[in-house]
């Protein structure tokens, strides 16, 4: 079973190589553990609040909640696709482009889950100046191409 895992050219492989594949399937076992539990969470919520307590799913509280930890599982499969690549030996190293992405989903569900009304202006420009420098980041990496 190891053996499917396992890239083909397991044989030919230096040192590193087999190290960062291993240590790429270990962080895709946390990483879809880490899904798991988002996913658990995300249907116990939405269960309890929408169903049960038949809360308004327009609600802003409700909102953030729900989409935030839709996000989360979002972020968390992105992720663990990425890595899924490096064990495979389709990609040697994850490429900058897809981390600059997830950073800037990341980004969006802090957005998301802000509460605009107790949160200080200084972390709402902090985000704002993160989400820009990123996307310069990324359309200087398309430029690059």
């Amino acid at each position: 079973m190891l053996k499917k895992l396992l890239p083909e050219q397991w044989a030919i492989m230096t040192f590193y190589q087999r190290f960062e594949t291993i240590m790429a399937l270990v962080l895709t076992c946390i990483v879809t553990f880490v899904v798991l539990v988002a996913m658990y969470r995300l249907t116990v919520d939405v269960i309890s609040e929408l169903i049960l307590k038949a809360h308004n799913p327009l609600q802003y509280v409700v909102f953030q909640r729900v989409f935030g930890e839709i996000m989360t599982v979002l972020i968390a499969l992105e992720f663990n696709h990425t890595l899924q690549y490096v064990v495979t030996r389709q990609q040697s190293i994850i490429q900058t482009k897809v981390i600059i992405l997830i950073a800037l989903l990341a980004v969006s569900r802090k957005f998301i889950i802000l509460d605009i009304h107790k949160t200080e202006y200084q972390l709402l420009v902090a985000l704002g100046v993160v989400t820009i420098a990123l996307g310069v980041v990324y359309w200087l990496l398309n430029v690059k191409r």
